[in-house]
């Protein structure tokens, strides 16, 4: 992978290991209506023009009902209930459970897709996974009825979030991504509007509040989503998409140090088993890059010596992702 690919990566990495932070810091002055039609609004007014500059809204129109679908599974529903429930538990928590998002979509699969028949490995990473939610819900919850009804307002966002993509793969995966999720930004926002309306702060917001909305916005939607493109354009959509692994370690990190929230014995044993169990859902590939690494150690290992350094292939310019990675974008680019 390029240098640039690296930069790109820790950059997305850590940006969309953020969003739960900032939601939590949000959420103290705002309604989660108020903070995800905030943070949608700000997102669409950027990347709506560079989209239309592009060219990738053409052809859309005649879309808009599985558009808003997918704005609505993706955006509009699980954004204000993240919100709602970091009101009631951690941002490092949050982060946590959202991760089950692979474990979802395994199950679901079951069912409506499929081409993804279930295989043992798969069985088994669900298993683990979910023992991961068993061990998080109940050693760091236990019977608190208010941080359980957080935690089931967050398991059911990364309901919603397993659904994007199926809709992506049937519907939307011949178009260019940058399209689709502008316009979904924009659709998302329209459907929020009267519920964010009706639930306006009453007294004049913090600085930091504002600063946390624009945060969302600007960086954890905006700047996220045309960073990612170009990230597929320079490494490809599987090596993109290990950011999954990353996320959740971020925000863990973040809500602790800022936010002083405490690391139990629960948020460390769900955190690896719901990472394991994501990846055993896959059927437990290596993701590419690391597979890479594997492969060359293995040669290494075999050779007795170095095998001889490789020139980093050049990224391709954004303009616009690659037609092969056009599914992938919309897949991930809602996540926090």
């Amino acid at each position: 992978m390029s240098a640039r690919g690296w930069v790109l990566f820790a950059a997305v990495s850590v940006i969309w290991g953020t969003p739960y932070l900032f939601i939590k810091l949000a959420v103290e002055e705002m309604s989660p209506s108020l903070v995800a039609w905030s943070r949608l609004a700000i997102a669409a007014v950027v990347l709506l023009p560079i989209a239309w500059k592009l060219g990738t809204l053409r052809g859309l129109g005649a879309r808009w009902r599985i558009l808003t679908a997918f704005a609505a599974v993706e955006m509009a529903v699980p954004w204000p209930l993240i919100g709602f429930g970091e009101v009631r538990i951690s941002s490092s928590l949050t982060a946590i459970l959202i991760a089950t998002v692979p474990l979802v979509v395994a199950v679901l699969a079951v069912r409506f897709d499929h081409s993804e028949r279930p295989t043992r490995t798969r069985l088994v990473g669900m298993l683990v996974g979910f023992a991961g939610v068993a061990a998080l819900v109940g050693i760091d919850i236990g019977g608190r009825t208010g941080e359980l009804v957080g935690a089931a307002a967050i398991l059911a966002a990364a309901v919603c979030y397993a659904i994007g993509p199926m809709i992506v793969k049937r519907r939307l995966a011949d178009v260019d991504a940058l399209g689709p999720v502008a316009a979904s930004l924009a659709i998302a926002a329209l459907l929020l509007t009267p519920f964010a309306a009706a639930d306006l702060p009453e007294e004049p917001l913090s600085a930091e509040a504002l600063a946390s909305v624009a945060v969302l916005g600007l960086v954890c939607s905006a700047l996220a989503f045309l960073f990612f493109f170009r990230l597929i354009a320079e490494v490809g959509p599987s090596r993109a998409t290990i950011i999954t692994y990353v996320n959740p370690v971020v925000a863990l990190a973040l809500g602790v140090a800022i936010l002083d929230e405490s690391v139990t014995a629960g948020t460390v044993v769900g955190l690896l088993l719901i990472l394991a169990g994501s990846w055993l859902s896959t059927d437990g590939r290596l993701p590419p890059g690391l597979a890479a690494v594997a492969a060359r150690l293995r040669r290494e290992d075999g050779a007795g010596r170095l095998a001889p350094p490789q020139e980093p292939a050049r990224g391709r310019r954004f303009s616009p992702a690659p037609r092969h990675a056009a599914a992938s974008p919309a897949r991930d680019t809602a996540r926090g």
